[in-house]
């Protein structure tokens, strides 16, 4: 049996970029646990100081297919290129022609800057193309 991993992000506000990566996957916040309404009740019931209640956050995918993704909150900032980066989806995929895959991707890529997302450059390589973006806190994913 396949182990489903969860993918944990490092970052300084795990509310805030939970909530873009929620969006960008059309994920939702993992609900409370069960006979709890909310999470800031939740945390309360557990002893969680109001000022820790942004020290993590967690997205799901609502069908349950998808990884579940973990945000935690870290004091140091990002350094560097991601050694690891998340693909979003948008378009026909392999063997579409890249100009329309390209058309596919900016229409995602333009979602993912209302909501917060930098582009970086739109790459066209081996038949191919994607455009690389930037998360509200400069992690690196590609619109494929």
């Amino acid at each position: 049996m396949a182990r489903k991993p969860q993918i944990t992000v490092d970052c300084a506000d795990p509310a805030t970029l939970g909530a873009f990566w929620a969006a960008a996957l059309d994920y939702v916040v993992q609900p409370p646990p069960e006979g709890l309404d909310s999470w800031p009740e939740a945390l309360t019931a557990w002893g969680v100081p109001p000022e820790d209640f942004n020290k993590a956050n967690a997205i799901v995918d609502p069908s349950g297919v998808g990884p579940r993704l973990f945000f935690q909150r870290v004091p140091e900032a990002k350094v560097g290129k991601n050694r690891l980066h998340l693909d979003v989806p948008a378009s026909d995929g392999v063997g579409t022609p890249v100009d329309k895959k390209l058309a596919q991707c900016r229409a995602v890529a333009d979602e993912l800057v209302a909501l917060g997302a930098t582009v970086l450059e739109t790459v066209t390589e081996m038949g191919s193309g994607w455009i690389v973006l930037q998360d509200p806190e400069g992690n690196e994913f590609c619109v494929v």
